[in-house]
Protein backbone atom coordinates (compact mmCIF):
# COMPACT_ATOMS: atom_id res chain seq x y z
CA UNK A 1 0.00 0.00 0.00
CA UNK A 2 1.38 3.41 -1.13
CA UNK A 3 -0.49 6.48 0.43
CA UNK A 4 0.78 10.67 -0.56
CA UNK A 5 0.61 12.82 2.32
CA UNK A 6 0.35 16.68 1.58
CA UNK A 7 2.17 18.54 4.31
CA UNK A 8 4.62 17.47 6.15
CA UNK A 9 3.70 19.42 9.65
CA UNK A 10 1.46 16.76 11.03
CA UNK A 11 3.31 13.95 9.56
CA UNK A 12 4.84 13.04 13.15
CA UNK A 13 1.48 12.42 13.79
CA UNK A 14 1.26 9.08 11.82
CA UNK A 15 5.23 8.43 10.67
CA UNK A 16 5.32 5.63 13.44
CA UNK A 17 1.63 4.09 12.67
CA UNK A 18 2.16 3.98 8.63
CA UNK A 19 5.90 2.11 9.43
CA UNK A 20 4.03 -0.47 11.79
CA UNK A 21 0.97 -1.18 9.02
CA UNK A 22 3.92 -1.46 6.29
CA UNK A 23 2.47 0.90 4.24
CA UNK A 24 4.95 3.26 2.04
CA UNK A 25 4.75 6.87 2.74
CA UNK A 26 4.99 9.46 0.15
CA UNK A 27 5.36 12.83 1.36
CA UNK A 28 5.18 16.54 -0.42
CA UNK A 29 6.14 20.03 1.35
CA UNK A 30 6.78 23.18 0.05
CA UNK A 31 9.01 23.92 3.39
CA UNK A 32 12.60 22.46 2.15
CA UNK A 33 13.40 22.80 5.84
CA UNK A 34 10.21 20.69 7.90
CA UNK A 35 12.17 18.23 9.77
CA UNK A 36 9.25 15.55 9.49
CA UNK A 37 10.71 14.96 5.62
CA UNK A 38 12.80 12.44 6.70
CA UNK A 39 9.98 10.42 8.58
CA UNK A 40 8.60 9.35 5.19
CA UNK A 41 9.94 6.61 3.04
CA UNK A 42 10.15 8.87 0.18
CA UNK A 43 9.73 13.04 0.45
CA UNK A 44 9.41 15.81 -2.51
CA UNK A 45 10.18 19.32 -2.25
CA UNK A 46 7.09 21.16 -4.07
CA UNK A 47 5.64 24.42 -5.25
CA UNK A 48 2.52 25.55 -2.64
CA UNK A 49 -0.56 24.83 -4.04
CA UNK A 50 -1.85 21.40 -5.60
CA UNK A 51 -0.42 21.05 -8.72
CA UNK A 52 2.76 19.47 -7.04
CA UNK A 53 1.06 17.11 -4.71
CA UNK A 54 -1.13 16.08 -8.04
CA UNK A 55 1.92 15.66 -10.24
CA UNK A 56 3.53 12.86 -7.47
CA UNK A 57 0.19 11.44 -6.85
CA UNK A 58 0.41 10.19 -10.29
CA UNK A 59 4.07 9.77 -10.53
CA UNK A 60 4.12 7.41 -7.59
CA UNK A 61 1.15 5.91 -8.55
CA UNK A 62 -0.20 6.07 -5.04
CA UNK A 63 -3.39 4.19 -3.91
CA UNK A 64 -4.86 6.82 -1.79
CA UNK A 65 -4.11 10.82 -0.80
CA UNK A 66 -4.28 12.27 2.71
CA UNK A 67 -3.60 15.59 3.10
CA UNK A 68 -2.35 16.50 6.60
CA UNK A 69 -2.99 20.45 6.35
CA UNK A 70 -4.13 21.99 10.02
CA UNK A 71 -4.71 25.47 8.70
CA UNK A 72 -7.84 26.43 6.75
CA UNK A 73 -6.08 28.82 3.63
CA UNK A 74 -5.63 25.74 1.88
CA UNK A 75 -8.27 23.42 2.31
CA UNK A 76 -10.52 24.93 -1.10
CA UNK A 77 -7.57 23.66 -3.13
CA UNK A 78 -7.64 20.16 -1.45
CA UNK A 79 -11.25 20.03 -1.58
CA UNK A 80 -10.98 20.92 -5.58
CA UNK A 81 -7.80 18.38 -5.94
CA UNK A 82 -10.27 15.68 -4.15
CA UNK A 83 -12.59 16.20 -6.90
CA UNK A 84 -10.26 16.12 -9.82
CA UNK A 85 -8.15 12.48 -8.70
CA UNK A 86 -11.57 11.24 -7.31
CA UNK A 87 -13.61 11.49 -10.77
CA UNK A 88 -10.85 11.52 -12.98
CA UNK A 89 -8.19 9.12 -11.55
CA UNK A 90 -10.64 7.19 -8.85
CA UNK A 91 -7.86 8.00 -6.48
CA UNK A 92 -9.66 8.50 -2.90
CA UNK A 93 -8.50 11.31 -1.49
CA UNK A 94 -9.22 12.10 2.55
CA UNK A 95 -10.48 15.00 3.12
CA UNK A 96 -14.11 16.87 2.63
CA UNK A 97 -15.55 17.66 -0.71
CA UNK A 98 -15.99 21.51 -2.01
CA UNK A 99 -19.14 22.10 -0.53
CA UNK A 100 -18.44 21.26 2.96
CA UNK A 101 -15.47 23.06 3.01
CA UNK A 102 -17.20 26.54 1.53
CA UNK A 103 -19.66 26.31 4.12
CA UNK A 104 -17.62 25.74 6.94
CA UNK A 105 -14.39 28.54 5.82
CA UNK A 106 -16.88 31.15 5.40
CA UNK A 107 -18.49 32.24 8.54
CA UNK A 108 -21.84 33.77 7.57
CA UNK A 109 -22.37 30.54 5.21
CA UNK A 110 -21.52 28.66 8.37
CA UNK A 111 -24.23 30.62 11.06
CA UNK A 112 -27.00 30.05 7.76
CA UNK A 113 -26.18 26.09 7.81
CA UNK A 114 -26.63 26.05 11.42
CA UNK A 115 -29.72 28.10 11.22
CA UNK A 116 -31.58 26.35 7.94
CA UNK A 117 -30.78 22.84 9.91
CA UNK A 118 -32.28 24.23 13.38
CA UNK A 119 -28.92 24.07 15.23
CA UNK A 120 -28.75 26.24 17.71
CA UNK A 121 -26.11 29.35 17.37
CA UNK A 122 -25.27 32.45 19.20
CA UNK A 123 -27.38 35.03 17.67
CA UNK A 124 -25.90 37.72 15.08
CA UNK A 125 -26.46 40.53 12.40
CA UNK A 126 -24.37 41.47 9.64
CA UNK A 127 -22.07 44.71 9.86
CA UNK A 128 -23.66 47.55 8.56
CA UNK A 129 -23.59 51.19 8.67
CA UNK A 130 -24.75 52.63 11.63
CA UNK A 131 -25.64 49.25 13.42
CA UNK A 132 -25.72 49.18 17.24
CA UNK A 133 -25.95 45.52 18.48
CA UNK A 134 -26.24 44.42 22.24
CA UNK A 135 -22.81 44.38 23.97
CA UNK A 136 -20.16 42.38 24.22
CA UNK A 137 -20.45 41.68 20.84
CA UNK A 138 -17.61 39.47 18.75
CA UNK A 139 -16.82 40.84 15.53
CA UNK A 140 -15.74 38.38 13.02
CA UNK A 141 -14.63 38.88 9.21
CA UNK A 142 -15.55 35.78 6.85
CA UNK A 143 -12.60 34.31 7.24
CA UNK A 144 -10.13 33.48 10.08
CA UNK A 145 -8.86 30.85 12.49
CA UNK A 146 -7.14 31.06 15.85
CA UNK A 147 -8.64 34.14 17.12
CA UNK A 148 -7.04 35.98 13.75
CA UNK A 149 -10.61 38.04 12.25
CA UNK A 150 -11.63 38.17 15.28
CA UNK A 151 -12.36 41.08 18.08
CA UNK A 152 -14.54 41.29 20.96
CA UNK A 153 -16.14 44.81 21.34
CA UNK A 154 -16.85 45.53 25.06
CA UNK A 155 -17.60 49.01 24.81
CA UNK A 156 -19.05 51.82 22.00
CA UNK A 157 -15.84 52.69 21.64
CA UNK A 158 -13.82 49.49 21.01
CA UNK A 159 -16.41 49.11 18.58
CA UNK A 160 -16.13 52.33 16.68
CA UNK A 161 -12.18 51.82 16.65
CA UNK A 162 -12.95 48.10 15.12
CA UNK A 163 -15.71 48.31 12.92
CA UNK A 164 -14.14 50.07 9.84
CA UNK A 165 -12.02 46.66 9.57
CA UNK A 166 -14.93 44.33 9.72
CA UNK A 167 -16.78 45.36 6.59
CA UNK A 168 -18.54 42.28 5.09
CA UNK A 169 -18.16 40.72 8.58
CA UNK A 170 -20.64 39.44 11.26
CA UNK A 171 -21.50 40.47 14.90
CA UNK A 172 -21.91 37.55 16.93
CA UNK A 173 -23.44 37.57 20.40
CA UNK A 174 -20.74 37.15 23.00
CA UNK A 175 -21.67 33.91 25.27
CA UNK A 176 -20.29 33.53 28.55
CA UNK A 177 -19.44 30.16 29.14
CA UNK A 178 -17.17 26.92 28.42
CA UNK A 179 -15.27 26.03 25.24
CA UNK A 180 -16.08 23.28 23.33
CA UNK A 181 -14.81 20.97 20.79
CA UNK A 182 -15.64 18.06 19.36
CA UNK A 183 -13.95 16.06 16.10
CA UNK A 184 -16.14 13.81 14.07
CA UNK A 185 -14.75 10.99 11.62
CA UNK A 186 -16.82 10.21 8.22
CA UNK A 187 -16.00 8.41 5.86
CA UNK A 188 -18.06 6.07 3.07
CA UNK A 189 -21.55 7.76 4.52
CA UNK A 190 -21.03 6.01 8.03
CA UNK A 191 -20.09 8.76 10.94
CA UNK A 192 -18.79 8.50 14.25
CA UNK A 193 -18.60 11.09 17.10
CA UNK A 194 -15.82 11.37 19.04
CA UNK A 195 -15.19 13.09 22.80
CA UNK A 196 -16.66 16.55 23.76
CA UNK A 197 -13.27 18.55 25.22
CA UNK A 198 -13.43 21.22 27.95
CA UNK A 199 -11.49 24.16 26.49
CA UNK A 200 -11.69 26.36 29.41
CA UNK A 201 -14.08 29.66 29.86
CA UNK A 202 -14.84 31.90 27.02
CA UNK A 203 -12.76 35.41 28.05
CA UNK A 204 -13.20 38.85 26.94
CA UNK A 205 -9.49 39.25 25.99
CA UNK A 206 -9.73 35.91 23.46
CA UNK A 207 -7.66 33.68 24.42
CA UNK A 208 -6.66 31.02 22.12
CA UNK A 209 -7.68 27.46 23.43
CA UNK A 210 -3.57 26.12 23.07
CA UNK A 211 -3.01 28.92 25.84
CA UNK A 212 -5.31 27.16 28.49
CA UNK A 213 -5.68 23.96 30.50
CA UNK A 214 -8.34 21.31 28.83
CA UNK A 215 -9.63 18.48 29.87
CA UNK A 216 -11.93 15.42 28.98
CA UNK A 217 -14.30 14.25 29.96
CA UNK A 218 -16.81 17.25 29.98
CA UNK A 219 -18.14 16.93 33.51
CA UNK A 220 -20.77 19.60 33.96
CA UNK A 221 -24.27 20.15 35.31
CA UNK A 222 -27.13 20.06 32.56
CA UNK A 223 -25.20 18.88 30.26
CA UNK A 224 -25.83 15.56 28.10
CA UNK A 225 -22.63 14.52 26.58
CA UNK A 226 -24.42 12.09 24.37
CA UNK A 227 -26.38 14.83 23.13
CA UNK A 228 -23.29 16.99 22.20
CA UNK A 229 -21.96 14.04 20.18
CA UNK A 230 -25.39 13.52 18.49
CA UNK A 231 -25.82 16.87 17.36
CA UNK A 232 -21.90 17.10 16.03
CA UNK A 233 -22.97 13.28 14.17
CA UNK A 234 -26.36 15.34 12.55
CA UNK A 235 -24.02 18.49 11.85
CA UNK A 236 -20.90 16.21 9.86
CA UNK A 237 -23.79 14.16 7.86
CA UNK A 238 -26.20 17.42 6.98
CA UNK A 239 -22.56 18.96 5.81
CA UNK A 240 -21.35 15.56 3.88
CA UNK A 241 -17.89 16.02 5.39
CA UNK A 242 -14.99 13.40 4.98
CA UNK A 243 -12.12 12.34 6.94
CA UNK A 244 -12.28 14.73 10.33
CA UNK A 245 -13.78 17.40 11.12
CA UNK A 246 -13.64 19.40 14.56
CA UNK A 247 -16.78 21.38 15.90
CA UNK A 248 -16.60 24.34 18.27
CA UNK A 249 -19.46 24.79 20.86
CA UNK A 250 -19.70 27.24 23.72
CA UNK A 251 -21.86 25.68 26.83
CA UNK A 252 -23.42 28.51 28.92
CA UNK A 253 -24.30 29.03 32.23
CA UNK A 254 -27.26 26.89 32.04
CA UNK A 255 -25.57 24.14 30.26
CA UNK A 256 -27.17 24.93 26.95
CA UNK A 257 -24.95 24.42 23.55
CA UNK A 258 -24.60 27.07 21.13
CA UNK A 259 -22.86 25.68 18.21
CA UNK A 260 -19.87 28.06 16.80
CA UNK A 261 -17.62 27.05 14.10
CA UNK A 262 -17.11 23.72 11.90
CA UNK A 263 -13.24 23.18 10.79
CA UNK A 264 -12.74 20.80 8.03
CA UNK A 265 -9.07 19.59 9.15
CA UNK A 266 -7.48 18.29 11.57
CA UNK A 267 -8.14 19.47 15.44
CA UNK A 268 -5.61 20.64 17.83
CA UNK A 269 -7.59 18.89 20.09
CA UNK A 270 -6.86 16.03 18.94
CA UNK A 271 -4.09 14.73 21.44
CA UNK A 272 -6.97 15.21 24.26
CA UNK A 273 -9.16 12.83 22.22
CA UNK A 274 -6.94 10.35 21.32
CA UNK A 275 -5.94 10.21 24.83
CA UNK A 276 -9.16 9.90 25.87
CA UNK A 277 -10.61 7.61 23.56
CA UNK A 278 -7.82 5.31 22.67
CA UNK A 279 -9.02 6.62 18.78
CA UNK A 280 -6.46 8.58 17.65
CA UNK A 281 -7.68 10.99 14.65
CA UNK A 282 -4.85 10.69 12.64
CA UNK A 283 -4.97 7.27 12.74
CA UNK A 284 -8.09 6.78 11.31
CA UNK A 285 -7.42 9.39 8.55
CA UNK A 286 -4.86 6.57 7.28
CA UNK A 287 -7.33 3.42 7.69
CA UNK A 288 -10.16 5.44 5.88
CA UNK A 289 -7.22 5.93 2.83
CA UNK A 290 -6.13 2.00 2.72
CA UNK A 291 -9.91 0.64 3.00
CA UNK A 292 -9.83 -1.01 6.03
CA UNK A 293 -11.88 1.73 7.75
CA UNK A 294 -14.96 0.52 10.02
CA UNK A 295 -17.16 2.80 11.85
CA UNK A 296 -18.77 -0.28 13.80
CA UNK A 297 -15.16 -1.40 14.84
CA UNK A 298 -14.12 2.31 15.71
CA UNK A 299 -17.23 2.41 18.23
CA UNK A 300 -16.36 -0.66 19.91
CA UNK A 301 -12.61 0.91 20.77
CA UNK A 302 -13.45 3.71 22.52
CA UNK A 303 -12.68 3.88 25.67
CA UNK A 304 -13.57 6.09 28.49
CA UNK A 305 -10.10 7.78 29.61
CA UNK A 306 -9.89 11.50 31.55
CA UNK A 307 -7.06 13.31 30.02
CA UNK A 308 -5.59 16.49 31.01
CA UNK A 309 -3.38 19.13 28.69
CA UNK A 310 -1.67 22.10 29.37
CA UNK A 311 1.05 24.40 27.48
CA UNK A 312 4.48 24.10 29.03
CA UNK A 313 6.18 26.50 26.61
CA UNK A 314 9.90 23.77 26.37
CA UNK A 315 10.01 21.01 28.63
CA UNK A 316 13.39 19.02 28.51
CA UNK A 317 12.75 15.70 27.22
CA UNK A 318 13.92 12.91 24.75
CA UNK A 319 10.50 12.17 24.60
CA UNK A 320 8.85 14.61 22.12
CA UNK A 321 9.60 13.00 18.82
CA UNK A 322 7.40 10.72 16.72
CA UNK A 323 8.41 7.50 18.59
CA UNK A 324 6.75 8.32 21.76
CA UNK A 325 3.29 9.63 20.53
CA UNK A 326 0.98 6.95 21.35
CA UNK A 327 -1.12 5.98 24.61
CA UNK A 328 0.06 2.64 25.44
CA UNK A 329 -0.85 2.43 28.97
CA UNK A 330 -3.92 3.18 31.75
CA UNK A 331 -1.72 6.45 33.10
CA UNK A 332 0.39 7.69 30.53
CA UNK A 333 1.67 10.71 29.13
CA UNK A 334 2.77 12.71 25.48
CA UNK A 335 4.72 15.78 24.31
CA UNK A 336 4.09 17.51 22.00
CA UNK A 337 4.14 20.48 19.43
CA UNK A 338 7.30 22.86 18.16
CA UNK A 339 9.70 24.17 20.28
CA UNK A 340 8.68 27.02 22.48
CA UNK A 341 4.75 26.03 22.45
CA UNK A 342 4.95 22.11 23.73
CA UNK A 343 2.28 20.98 25.53
CA UNK A 344 1.82 17.55 27.56
CA UNK A 345 -1.64 15.22 27.36
CA UNK A 346 -1.72 12.91 30.07
CA UNK A 347 -3.97 9.94 30.30
CA UNK A 348 -5.07 8.75 33.58
CA UNK A 349 -8.18 6.95 35.52
CA UNK A 350 -9.58 10.28 36.62
CA UNK A 351 -8.66 13.55 36.50
CA UNK A 352 -6.99 13.70 39.77
CA UNK A 353 -5.01 10.99 38.94
CA UNK A 354 -4.03 13.58 35.66
CA UNK A 355 -3.18 16.41 38.18
CA UNK A 356 -0.80 14.23 39.86
CA UNK A 357 1.44 12.81 37.06
CA UNK A 358 1.36 16.58 36.51
CA UNK A 359 3.01 17.55 39.62
CA UNK A 360 5.24 14.33 39.61
CA UNK A 361 6.62 15.43 35.98
CA UNK A 362 7.17 19.13 38.33
CA UNK A 363 4.43 21.22 35.64
CA UNK A 364 2.93 23.61 37.31
CA UNK A 365 -0.62 23.41 36.25
CA UNK A 366 -2.56 25.80 38.91
CA UNK A 367 -1.66 29.06 37.19
CA UNK A 368 -4.15 27.89 34.82
CA UNK A 369 -7.15 28.06 36.69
Amino acid sequence: MKILFIGARLFDDIALYTKNKNITSILTESNSDSKNLKLADVSYIVPRGMEGPKEIALKEDVDAVVPLIGIDKPLVEIAKLKEDLENNYGLPVVASPLEAVITAQDKLKTKEFFIENKIKTPDFSKISKGFKPELPVVLKKPEGQGGNGIKIALTDSDLEINIDNFECAIAEKFVEGIEVSIEVLRWNGKTVPLVPVNKGKTTFEGIHPLDKLKTVPLNMKNVDNENIRSIAQKIANLLGSEGVIDIDIILDKDGVAHFIEINTRPSGTRYLTSASTNISPMHELVDMATGKWNYKDVETRIKKYCALEIPIGDYNTENNNHQFREFNSDNCWVIHGPDKFQRITIRAEDIQKAYEVAEKLNIDYKKFN
